[in-house]
């Protein structure tokens, strides 16, 4: 009889050796283990590998089945090299009718607004002041929440203001160079934080409540209520979310490249760099992110082809 739950161990540890870091894939993986682990099954089969990502009950439309199902495809293919019985599920066994969820873009107003209700709408004074610098922080350098979290009291460099993004997303560092205004923003933020919080836990730049560092969901949980208290959103047809003070950022970027008449492609790859995507590709999307950037974008191409009157 298999152990799935120690083949899942091991079938991580090898991914990761790569530099995959697998969150998700973890976090799947252990429940399908422990469905096979329970059902005392042998080796995955094509049948149980679909009933498992089946099993739960989702939205119309949801590519949650389809996710678990390709995870599974992984771990299979996998598994085949220790039980040439495995069966490895096809590709679009269940289609995937993945599509992007629209951003909401800030305005300048919107995050002042959040900024504003985080200092006075939350009752302990280190939770509003870390999460008021924190909300600033990635509206003004587009960071992933993720990296933000994981900052570092070291990674900042104050003499020569610039900020350092360790081993994020495909295990890439960079850095940033900061406003004079962020980092004043920063120095206010640590020297409050220093303060109320004298003993840190650990060398985490933004503190918790607890003195070590933050927690994701807590952290979204916060900005939720900080939306909802600020009105921010209130008419969208999504919540706003964290993650779209990235898409604020570099949305806003493109636009005033189009505005000011440069070469939005030339600089493009300057905007990849700076978010830290592996390629320009992934920077294209924000290219259709916003109604008013798409105008642009079809403006110039309208100029391009009329050509000098």
């Amino acid at each position: 009889m298999s152990n799935f739950a120690e083949h899942v161990d091991d079938y991580l540890r090898l991914r990761r050796s790569f530099g995959f870091k697998l969150e998700e894939h973890e976090r799947l993986l252990r429940k399908f283990a422990t469905y096979m682990d329970d059902l005392a099954a042998e080796f995955v089969t094509i049948e149980l590998a679909l009933a498992w990502a089946l099993e739960q009950e989702v939205p119309a439309g949801s590519v949650v089945p389809a996710t678990r199902l390709l995870v599974v495809r992984g771990f299979a293919r996998y598994m085949i090299g220790l039980d040439p019985r495995t069966e490895i599920p096809p590709t679009q066994l269940i289609p995937a009718r993945r599509q992007r969820r629209t951003p909401f873009i800030y305005s300048s107003a919107d995050i002042a607004a959040l900024m504003e209700h985080a200092r006075i709408g939350i009752s302990y004074r280190l939770v509003a002041a870390t999460h008021e610098t924190l909300i600033g922080l990635l509206a003004v350098t587009g960071m992933r929440i993720s990296e933000a979290i994981k900052l570092d009291r070291a990674d900042i460099d104050w003499t020569d203001a610039i900020l350092l993004v360790r081993e994020s997303k495909f295990n890439k560092s960079r850095y940033l160079p900061l406003h004079p205004s962020t980092l004043d923003a920063l120095e206010r933020y640590a020297a409050v934080r220093d303060r109320l919080c004298p003993n840190p836990v650990g060398p985490s730049f933004f503190v918790s409540l607890r003195h070590g560092r933050l927690y994701d969901c807590a952290v979204q949980k916060t900005f939720r209520r900080v939306c909802q208290h600020a009105g921010v959103g209130a008419t969208a047809p999504f919540p706003p979310r964290l993650h779209d003070l990235r898409h604020s950022l570099a949305v806003n970027t493109l636009l005033g490249w189009y505005r000011e008449g440069a070469d939005v492609h030339a600089r493009l790859p300057v905007l990849s760099t700076y978010l830290g995507h592996l390629n320009p590709g992934y920077t294209y999307y924000y290219l259709s992110a916003a109604p008013e950037l798409l105008a642009h974008a079809a403006g110039m191409r309208d100029s391009y082809w009329e050509g000098p009157s």
